[in-house]
């Protein structure tokens, strides 16, 4: 990954559109807000709630412009059909746009089920990887195998990595390897997401190796960011504020890395404010291909990727209502970043908070006492989007 950077453009105030898996992925695919789209939590296995299918989606426009579309790992955007009490409807991602689809979860995410033979990914293998072969040993081989079998087309791999998803369980050698390091414990400095984390990042090698060694390195763009903030059980995301599940920046802000040889200039940090709904605009100029008929929520950031240059967007806004706290302590709540300026609404006492990420990345020093102007002002933007955007039926 520390090479990847400096193949690269490592965006240091990129954002998730939201704090936890689902509708990140949601507004993946489509470009939408998740509360424009409807997906602001976690999907439940049985849910049938899911993508809608008249929605073109980030794989369905590669695929208009010719392109092969695999996808490796996580979908989490629809119930599971071997879930007792699930959903008969189905919504994977074979029926929004991907060609070839693989390790896909088929009861529910992996819950820590990460060596072969897995009870919640069904996988039709010829070939077992050694003994005990592991869930992301598996992500990163099927991965390399995909740009293989169509090295020579136009191809989109989407690499959704179950690592590092609770219940957190690498590799003996590896965590017996990390349990060795200063400071290895528990909660912090965990030796078993040191050992995914360890095996992810070998991916990222095998990918980039495997694009140099059929010359397709300068034909390839890559991007590497994450879905939500770290879990605060077993990381810290200092010196960011919180974790996943929650609207300050440790639970939304995420690694970026854009390689984009001849186009994107190596080892350069940007500063500008992007989120992940920008991604699917990005293509769609990229692929000269014509707007799709549902609102997008994003901009494109070919201009941001080929001379830095800055969007003309102030303002970013975050809806996550739930009905009771996260299991990892987040609350029901909503956010509006602008310019530097941002505010979060918790909707279960209705108090706000008010931040000057430009001073204060950290979120220690609410400043809605000391602005009142500024925070009303914020709060009525925040509101009035709100009223405007959020769909009714949310999950």
């Amino acid at each position: 990954m520390d090479k990847l950077a400096k193949q690269g453009m490592l965006f240091t105030q990129a954002y998730a559109a939201a704090p936890v898996c689902s509708p990140y992925r949601a507004s993946l695919m489509s470009g939408q807000y998740p509360a424009r789209i409807g997906v602001t939590d976690y999907l439940r296995p049985t849910t049938d709630w899911h993508l809608p299918d008249a929605m073109v989606t980030l794989p369905e426009q590669f695929k208009k412009a010719g392109y092969v579309t695999g996808m490796t790992g996580k979908w989490h955007l629809s119930g599971y059909a071997k879930v007792k009490g699930a959903s008969q409807v189905k919504s994977g991602p074979q029926d929004h746009g991907f060609d070839e689809v693989m390790i896909s979860e088929q009861r529910g995410i992996s819950g820590g089920s990460y060596f072969y033979p897995y009870k919640r990914v069904d996988l039709a293998i010829e070939t077992v990887l050694g003994e005990n072969e592991h869930l992301i040993d598996r992500s990163n081989y099927e991965a390399v195998q995909f740009i293989e079998r169509n090295k020579d087309k136009p191809f989109f791999l989407y690499k959704s990595h179950y690592s590092v998803h609770a219940k957190l369980n690498g590799r003996p050698e590896l965590v017996a390897y990390f349990e060795k390091k200063p400071g290895a414990g528990k909660t912090k400095n965990n030796p078993h997401l040191a050992a995914m984390l360890k095996v992810m990042d070998d991916g990222v090698g095998m990918i980039l190796e495997t694009l140099e060694k059929h010359g397709l390195t300068d034909k390839t763009m890559v991007i590497f960011t994450s879905d939500n903030g770290g879990d605060g059980r077993v990381t810290s995301n200092a010196p960011l504020r919180e974790a996943k599940s929650h609207l300050y920046e440790g639970g939304i802000r995420e690694p970026m890395i854009v390689k984009w040889p001849s186009v994107v200039e190596p080892n350069t940090v940007c500063e500008t404010v992007v989120v992940n709904t920008d991604f699917y605009p990005t293509f769609v100029e990229l692929l000269a291909l014509d707007q799709p008929e549902h609102t997008l929520d994003g901009l494109s950031l070919i201009d941001v990727l080929t001379d830095q240059a800055k969007l003309e967007r102030e303002t970013l806004y975050w809806h996550y209502p739930l009905q009771k706290k996260h299991f990892l302590g987040g609350l029901s709540s909503g956010a509006i970043r602008q310019g530097d300026w941002k505010l979060i609404e918790f909707f279960d006492d209705n108090h706000i908070e008010l931040y000057h990420l430009a001073e204060d990345a950290s979120e220690k020093h609410d400043l809605a006492g000391q602005y009142p102007k500024r925070a009303k002002k914020l709060h009525e933007a925040l509101v009035g989007w709100r009223n405007k955007t959020v769909q009714k039926k949310t999950y």
